[in-house]
């Protein structure tokens, strides 16, 4: 059930340029018949008829706030096009709206935004660690709420706390999912704050635990590369370099679904 609410969060944040929900998914399920009929009316036969960027796209959704202004998924799909536009204080007065109507939802999806788009990480520590008191240690975004809250650590420079939550997150992850199933970017973050501290042969026997399961992934070989000279091992340095700059130029990168809004936190930029 857990995978199917990630991805019901994922399509309601960024679906398709039209990204239209059908009516057969969780959507219909958490709402009155009466509210559903005018999620009906005002996204699906109103909204989605325009282009987000449109005016008529927000006119449409102010029209269905007027019916019942307490349906949360409609402040949601107001914040969206803000966010996809960097507009992030003005998304985030319409998300506070759906969390106060539908926190178990949209408090996740919150703390996300705050992470991943308006990095503001403090902030995002604060909703990620009420969203684990309230629900514990669930997913959004195919991720953690831990794995979140040490990426927002690591981006506050306190490495060693980042360090001890990712430690923590892989080892519940390779507990439910057994040590294939652990994601890589936790790997690579793991990494990271290894890297961080100096500690580069630390870092690289998790940068080279990320490559294993992406061999591929340009930004652990670049981050390894650094590890590889910084012990002193030129050749390897060197060949780990050229090979993150091939992958890179062929698109092996870090390949979030939002990665094609915002940069990662550590994601190489070659130009």
């Amino acid at each position: 059930m857990r995978r199917v609410i990630i991805i019901f969060i994922g399509i309601a944040f960024f679906g398709c340029e039209n990204h239209k929900i059908p009516k057969n998914t969780e959507i219909s399920k958490v709402y009155t018949e009466k509210q559903d009929s005018i999620i009906d009316k005002f996204v699906y036969n109103c909204a989605d008829t325009y282009n987000y960027h449109y005016p008529e796209y927000q006119e449409c959704l102010n029209a269905g706030l007027e019916k019942d202004s307490t349906i949360a998924y409609l402040w949601q799909q107001k914040a969206m096009p803000y966010f996809k536009a960097r507009k992030y204080e003005v998304g985030m007065v319409y998300i506070d709206k759906a969390v106060k109507y539908k926190p178990e939802e949209y408090l996740p999806y919150r703390a996300f935004i705050k992470c991943i788009f308006a990095k503001t990480y403090v902030a995002a520590i604060e909703d990620f660690e009420e969203c684990i008191e309230r629900y514990g240690n669930s997913y959004v975004m195919d991720h953690t709420y831990n794995f979140h809250i040490a990426l927002s650590y690591l981006q506050l420079n306190e490495f060693k706390k980042a360090e001890q939550i990712f430690a923590r997150d892989i080892k519940d992850q390779a507990e439910e999912w057994g040590e294939d199933g652990v994601h890589y970017l936790d790997l690579f973050y793991y990494g990271i704050t290894k890297y961080e501290q100096k500690k580069y042969k630390e870092a690289r026997i998790e940068f080279d635990k990320a490559l294993k399961i992406y061999p591929q992934f340009s930004d652990v070989k670049y981050y390894k590369a650094i590890c590889m000279a910084r012990l002193g091992n030129t050749v390897e340095a060197k060949e780990n370099f050229e090979e993150a700059k091939l992958n890179a130029e062929a698109g092996f990168t870090i390949n979030e679904d939002n990665a094609i809004y915002e940069t990662y936190p550590y994601q190489k930029r070659w130009h």
